[in-house]
Order: C-alpha cells, then sequence, then structure tokens
C-alpha cells in the first residue's frame, strides 16, 4: 500500500480477519498522513499570506506611482509655463511702455490684448496698481514718495514695471513707489 494513500473499509458483518495490529498500523499511518496534510496546509496558508501580501504591497507601489508621475507632470507643466512666460513677460513690458507713452502704432493695441489674453490662458495674472497696499512678497519699492496723511502710508505710488504671478507663486514682483508719511 502507497503512504499517500490510506483506504479503511469496514465490512460490518464480516470479519476482514485483519488483526487489532493491522488496524492499529493503519489508524497510525492515518494520523500520520493527516498530520502532514496540516503541515502542507499550514506551509501553503502561510504562502498564500505572503503572495497576498506581495500583491498588495506592488499595487500600493503602483498607485504611489502613479500620483508621483502626476505630480511630476503638472510641475514640468508648470516648470514650462514660467519659463514660456518669463520669455514673453519682455515684450508685453515693452509694448505696454509705448502704449502707455503714446507711441504705440495704430494696430498694437491689438497685439498687446492678444499678449495679456494669451498670458492669462497660461494662468498667469498682473497684479501691482496705484493706492494699493505695498506687501514686500510682492512689490519691490524702487523709489518713495511723500504721503499726505498717515491713511496713504506704505501705499503704491506709481507702478514703473507691473508684477506677474501664477496661481500663488511670484514670477516678477511689480516695481512700485511707495508713499511714505513723515509725523515729523
Amino acid at each position: 500500500m502507497d503512504d499517500d494513500e490510506v483506504v479503511i473499509e469496514h465490512d460490518s458483518e464480516e470479519s476482514t480477519g485483519e488483526s487489532e495490529e493491522d488496524i492499529a498500523a493503519l489508524e497510525d499511518r492515518a494520523d500520520t498522513k493527516v498530520t502532514k496534510l496540516r503541515k502542507e496546509l499550514e506551509v501553503v496558508k502561510k504562502e498564500k499570506l505572503e503572495n497576498l501580501d506581495g500583491w498588495q504591497r506592488a499595487k500600493a507601489d503602483y498607485v504611489n506611482a502613479l500620483k508621483r508621475f502626476e505630480e511630476e507632470k503638472k510641475a514640468a507643466i508648470l516648470l514650462g509655463t514660467i519659463v514660456a512666460a518669463k520669455a514673453f513677460l519682455p515684450a508685453i513690458d515693452s509694448l505696454e511702455r509705448a502704449q502707455m507713452s503714446g507711441v504705440l502704432p495704430e494696430g498694437f493695441e491689438g497685439i498687446v490684448k492678444q499678449l495679456e489674453g494669451a498670458a492669462q490662458s497660461l494662468g498667469l495674472t498682473q497684479f501691482g496698481a496705484i493706492d494699493e497696499q505695498f506687501d514686500p512678497l510682492l512689490h519691490e519699492a524702487l523709489g518713495q514718495d511723500n504721503a499726505e496723511s498717515k491713511e496713504n502710508d506704505d501705499h503704491i505710488t506709481a507702478v514703473l514695471e507691473t508684477g506677474w504671478k501664477i496661481g500663488d507663486m511670484v514670477l516678477r514682483p511689480a516695481k512700485v513707489r511707495v508713499s511714505h508719511f513723515d509725523e515729523g
């Protein structure tokens, strides 16, 4: 009889002629086989848990990689936008200065509007206006003017160059003149 196969047959009415020793030996082999199968089952359960753990880790790594890829993609797009914006901001500045001085040839106003529209479509916003409160994080003070009252202290009196930002990030501070109230 093979070790892997244990067959016990019982005839309720006939005696098989097997001795009690033979039956005890068969029962011992059956117990041994059950013990062996239980150990194998434990090994298989352990392997299953290890495989499940490995799969869950791989899935988490994949999800994290996707998130990291999306963040890197957004950062690359933002960097590209910043580089492009910094490249064409001087052209906008030159056209705006020419427009303010009245020497901008006819028809160029439309080009200024197109460039400003393109900047806005990239998420860029202009800032820095006369009478705005001076903020050293947004404005670069290039000069100082006398304020007539305490309420006008630290306010912008002139915008020399418009500031630009994308979202909350300042690309270029506004270059301004600031009022200062002298109490004496």
